[in-house]
């Protein structure tokens, strides 16, 4: 519960850098993980080691393919900067 508030908080405080910005969704994910593994041994079930494990295989598709946005636009605009990419339209 403290890991996935502090990301919240991480995520409204830091708005100016996409990078910075993913780093608490990541320990959002974190916390999801942990919740799942720990409710897994305390009722005796495999379920939740399964979707911890499912979730893990998703976050790191996830910064993947987020590292790439954020290479792609660097190229592109030269900055990271939110308020720069707020610009970009359809």
């Amino acid at each position: 519960m403290i890991i996935s508030i502090l990301g919240i908080w991480g995520i409204l405080l830091n708005r100016r850098n996409i990078p910075i910005m993913s780093m608490p969704i990541e320990s959002m994910l974190l916390a999801v993980n942990s919740n799942f593994l720990v409710f897994s041994v305390s009722s005796d079930d495999m379920m939740g080691q399964s979707f911890a494990s499912l979730v893990s295989t998703v976050a790191a598709a996830e910064s993947a393919i987020g590292l790439a946005i954020f290479v792609i636009t660097f190229r592109v605009r030269g900055t990271i900067a939110v308020e720069s990419i707020n610009s970009i339209q359809g």
